[in-house]
């Protein structure tokens, strides 16, 4: 019997009028913004309407340093969903909206897979209810302000600007902060140069794009736990410097209440669901190597009031978005995860362990489709790395093996084995792709008995520690490194910030996914390597210091093969195809 393709399972699954899933959770139609029968927004008074509910358990859904191709977390994620739903318990995910970089570049959708997915797939996949458009809408506003004030600056006397209720920002062309963004993949874009032609088409200077989900504006509503919140944080966006040094921000622009009201629909968390009818917040986007990578705090303030049970995921691995879910995300919410779960697989650690290269839109090696056990001893060093990075914070974790159907018994066996070594406190087996929630029913449980777990929390670093201090920390402690170096743009923008009053804020690495070092190549556990930092930014409004490590981008590019060549439409049933 042939497998199922994740379209015919998309198609043949029976989607629940979202006003049923609303009712389930205890919320009524006056809860909601409708956007079509199977997807709403959920007003945030709701936290207010259900303060007095305990607060479920909390758990956080992390990886291994993944493949091109990714491990499976979000599949996991919704999988541990419907396991908890399959032992009884009353569960929902929170998890991130897809940017159409990955959608259409290489991954394809990220609804999940096979029989655990987000549906309506298609609608999370693409438009949904449209706050990427607002993020990138709200970007280029304040790019388009701080444009037109340069040039008005630049054409008009002080006496002038006066008259206007203006004063002079003497924006340094030369430290601008605030490139534009668009949600595709465009490598063409990353540096240009605006303003030419003439007098009247504004200040000539280099700029770029960065991918909208790099945008500060989307940390924030990651981040943020009300529109007052919201606005506060908008208006402390910095978006360059003085001719002095000194920061300018889009308060100072007059831009961050036209951006808080391109945003007030973004806010609210979208409700959805999972194949098996559990509810899901799709919430936010920020990528994990670029940005902070986790879904909405409002989303998981709500959740954690409407389920017993409430799985979020972080993304890429434990040294990327896993940190940051702690050391950021947790700072600002309050919320401590009472258990983590580390997806791991047969075909990453293979790699990890010396196999060839595996590259998107290519077929796996045979040392990936075959038994191979050397290789998958000799990577489990990468999974140890990720083990050791989770005991750090001081919360319980459970190793998930998601299976692919090439895996055989023995290698999972071996791999059990391997994980319990490695420090894990159990590793389970976990065929939720193929089976659904049954197949997660063994993890669910293993989650639910972590979670009973006394957990010893803690930050990785103190914020009174320096901007340097923190870096070395992460760099050291997380990725085993032996040291730091530092461009002299960067020395000199960690000075500027210091001297600015930020050097309190937590650190947001932008770094490679590919490796738990800087170098995408190096594979399993790399040592006795020096981190460099080119570039260090400040998301003022968001609430982190951003540095760039290495060659890291902020806008991806194409592969030679892209996944929107696969997408089409199918005219006899409406239904999109090849978005999986």
């Amino acid at each position: 019997m042939s497998i199922p393709s994740d379209l015919e399972i998309a198609q043949a699954a029976t989607v629940k009028p979202i006003l049923e899933i609303a009712a389930s959770l205890g919320l009524s139609e006056d809860d909601l913004d409708l956007y079509g029968k199977y997807k709403a927004k959920v007003h945030l008074d709701v936290l207010e309407k259900f303060k007095d509910r305990p607060q479920g358990k909390y758990v956080d859904v992390t990886a291994i340093t993944p493949t091109p191709l990714g491990e499976g977390k979000s599949t996991t994620t919704v999988g541990l969903t419907q396991g908890l739903g399959y032992i009884g318990k009353r569960a929902m995910t929170c998890i991130r909206q897809p940017s159409q970089g990955p959608t259409f570049g290489i991954k394809g959708g990220a609804a999940g897979g096979g029989y655990s997915q987000i549906i309506p797939m298609e609608e999370f996949n693409l438009h949904l209810t449209g706050d990427l458009h607002a993020i990138t809408a709200a970007h280029n506003l304040v790019a388009a302000a701080l444009d037109a004030r340069m040039y008005h600056e630049s054409r008009q006397s002080d006496e002038e600007l006066a008259k206007l209720g203006l004063k002079r920002l003497n924006i340094d062309p030369y430290n601008i902060q605030w490139n534009r963004v668009l949600d595709v993949n465009d490598r063409a874009l990353r540096n240009v140069v605006i303003g030419l032609g003439g007098s009247l088409d504004g200040i000539p200077r280099q700029s770029g794009f960065d991918i909208t989900v790099a945008s500060e504006i989307m940390a924030i509503l990651a981040l943020t736990t009300s529109l007052r919140d919201m606005r506060d944080r908008f208006g402390r966006m910095i978006v360059a410097l003085d001719r002095s040094g000194k920061p300018v921000t889009a308060e100072d622009l007059g831009v961050a209440g036209a951006v808080t009201v391109l945003m007030k629909d973004a806010i609210m968390p979208n409700l959805m669901q999972t194949l098996e009818g559990q509810p899901a917040f799709v919430h936010a986007g920020p990528f994990a190597n670029i940005a902070h990578g986790n879904s909405s705090i409002i989303a998981d303030q709500i959740a954690l009031k409407l389920a017993d049970y409430v799985v979020t995921e972080s993304g890429f691995g434990a040294d990327i978005g896993m940190e940051k879910f702690f050391n950021i995300k947790c700072r600002y919410s309050g919320l401590i995860p009472n258990a983590v779960v580390l997806v791991t697989t047969v075909r990453a650690l293979k790699m990890h362990g010396g196999g060839p290269a595996v590259v998107a839109g290519r077929a796996l090696d045979k040392a990936y489709t075959e038994e191979n056990l050397e290789l998958l001893e000799k990577g489990i060093e990468n999974l140890a790395a990720h083990v050791e990075n989770v005991q750090k914070f001081g919360i319980p974790a459970v190793v998930a093996i998601n299976r692919f159907p090439t895996d055989t018994d023995t290698e999972v066996a071996l791999l059990k084995k391997l994980a319990t070594q490695a420090g894990a406190e159990q590793a389970i087996l976990a065929e939720h792709w193929a089976k659904g929630g049954a197949g997660a029913a063994e993890l669910a449980e293993a989650v639910v008995a972590a979670c009973e777990k006394p957990s010893n929390f803690q930050f990785l670093y103190p914020l009174e520690w320096s901007i340097k201090q923190k870096i070395e920390k992460i760099a050291k402690d997380i990725y085993g490194a032996d040291g730091v170096s530092y461009d002299a743009a960067a020395n000199q923008q960690i000075k500027n910030f210091e001297n600015a009053g930020l050097g309190q804020l937590p650190i947001c690495m932008a770094k490679t996914h590919l490796s738990i070092s800087h170098e995408a190549g190096w594979k399993g556990r790399p040592t006795g390597f020096t981190l460099p930092i080119r570039e260090v930014r400040a998301s003022a409004g968001a609430g982190f210091i951003y540095p760039l490590v290495g060659t890291m981008r902020t806008m991806p590019g194409l592969n030679s093969v892209p996944a929107f060549m696969k997408v089409d439409i199918d005219f006899e049933t409406g239904r999109v195809v090849g978005l999986f």
